[in-house]
C-alpha cells in the first residue's frame, strides 16, 4: 500500500507564498512521477504542476507559470510546491498524488491540504 502525505496549506493574503510538501511511501515504493493538483469549490480538479523524475521534466499549469516551482528528491518521493505571488483565484484544496509506472495515470493521492488566499 502507498501512502501519500501533503502538508502546508494555510490561510494568506494575496501577494504572500506558501510551500507545500509531500511525500508517498510504500513497500519498495519508487515513483515514476509525482504531481500537485487542486480543487476549489464547484470546482473540476485541474494539474497544477508534475514531475517526472526521468530528466526531471516539469509541467505548469499556465495560471501558475511563473508564480510557482515544484521541486523534489526522486530517491526520497518527495516534492515540494513553492507558491509565491498568491491571488485569491489561488484558492483550492492542494492534492498531491503519485504514480509507479511512467505510463499510469497518477493513482495514488494524498488526503488534501487548504490553501486559503484572501484579498
Amino acid at each position: 500500500q502507498v501512502h501519500v502525505v501533503e502538508s502546508g496549506g494555510g490561510l494568506v493574503q494575496a501577494g504572500d507564498s506558501l510551500r507545500l510538501s509531500c511525500a508517498a511511501s510504500g513497500r519498495t515504493f519508487s515513483s515514476s512521477a509525482m504531481g500537485w493538483f487542486r480543487q476549489a469549490p464547484g470546482k473540476e480538479r485541474e494539474s497544477v504542476a508534475t514531475i517526472t523524475w526521468t530528466g526531471a521534466r516539469t509541467t505548469y499549469a499556465d495560471s501558475v507559470k511563473g508564480r510557482f516551482t515544484l521541486s523534489g528528491d526522486n530517491a526520497k518521493n518527495t516534492v515540494y510546491l513553492q507558491m509565491n505571488s498568491l491571488k485569491p483565484e489561488d484558492t483550492a484544496v492542494y492534492y498531491c498524488a503519485a504514480k509507479r509506472s511512467y505510463y499510469s495515470p497518477f493513482d495514488y493521492w494524498g488526503q488534501g491540504t487548504q490553501v486559503t488566499v484572501s484579498s
